[in-house]
């Protein structure tokens, strides 16, 4: 008796199999959060100190003498911080330090990086991104910038109330995080909580303190005095070469913020000497004792209104 032969098997058809795969929805997967740059710098940050600071400063060129007020609990030179740009211009010292200014806890970053010397927009303002992250509300910044309004004079202090971005690039430019807006609203970008802070802080010191709005540049070279009056025609009160990257950073990051500028120089073609860096740091010196009066008072204010 003659069997029936098995029935050989089909052979898959490859290119049909090949191309049912490539129409097939992909496997639904759940997303591994991952940590920011900015976000693994900060975690050092907490294994380094155990203070929280709510109030940052960032000392630019004129103020780094606030140090010598500060109780330090952590100090830590940006070379040692991951992700950090080192600070290479005179004035600017280049550390974190976490500890009390009186009796409010603080956050300070004495000196910053700047465009000028090389550096991208995203890494000057990556440390603005670690003191968010790290759990900072509010952010006062200082810088040293040159008089345009007239009544401005060397060694005046300036709250800036508003700004004007003529670095040519904005630091919001590329990729975005996760959970930050691409477009940022800066109608406000200056806190007038914090600058009532400030006025009253000079108010106490006998400090006579102006108010103007701040225009950067990318520098290094200084302005031209042609640039100087089309400047002022635009709405400046004082020309500098920082602070704003950091502001719209900050305000990305939903820091409130102010700034503080030292005016240590006449803008150019408006006083009779030709500009110089020596000057900046010579009127800084001059002053230093009344700015950090200032700041210091500014963060009692602070504590006080906080409840530090």
């Amino acid at each position: 008796m003659k069997t029936k032969p098995k029935p050989r098997p089909s052979r898959p058809n490859r290119k049909r199999s090949a191309v049912a795969a490539a129409l097939a929805p992909p496997a639904a997967t759940v997303a591994a959060p991952t940590r920011t740059r900015a976000e693994a710098t900060a975690d050092l940050l907490r294994v380094l100190t155990s203070l929280r600071p709510a109030l940052g400063l960032v000392l630019g060129s004129g103020f780094n003498h606030l140090e010598s007020e500060l109780k330090i609990v952590r100090e830590v030179p940006y070379a040692k911080l991951p992700g950090f740009p080192l600070a290479g211009v005179a004035g600017h010292r280049g550390r974190l330090m976490v500890g009390h200014l009186g009796q409010t806890p603080v956050v300070v970053l004495s000196g910053r990086a700047h465009y000028y010397e090389g550096h991208s927009l995203e890494a000057i303002t990556f440390a603005v991104r670690v003191l968010a992250a790290f759990g900072v509300s509010d952010l006062l910044l200082t810088n040293a910038a040159g008089g345009i309004n007239s009544h401005l004079r060397p060694g005046d202090f300036m709250i800036v109330t508003d700004h004007i971005n003529f670095m040519g690039a904005n630091p919001l430019r590329g990729e975005t995080t996760p959970g930050f807006p691409r477009f940022v609203d800066l109608t406000r970008a200056y806190d007038s909580a914090l600058n009532a802070l400030l006025r009253q802080a000079a108010l106490e010191c006998s400090l006579s303190l102006h108010s103007g709005v701040y225009l950067a540049v990318s520098g290094p070279s200084y302005e031209t005095p042609s640039e100087v009056r089309a400047f002022a025609q635009l709405g400046a009160d004082a020309v500098g070469m920082s602070t704003v990257p950091e502001v719209i950073v900050a305000r990305q990051c939903g820091l409130r913020v102010a700034a503080l500028s030292c005016i240590t120089n006449q803008a150019a073609g408006i006083g009779p000497r030709p500009l110089s860096h020596d000057d900046v740091l010579q009127t800084a010196e001059r002053v230093k004792v009344s700015g950090t009066f200032l700041l210091k008072h500014f963060a009692r204010l602070y504590g006080q209104s906080h409840q530090v």
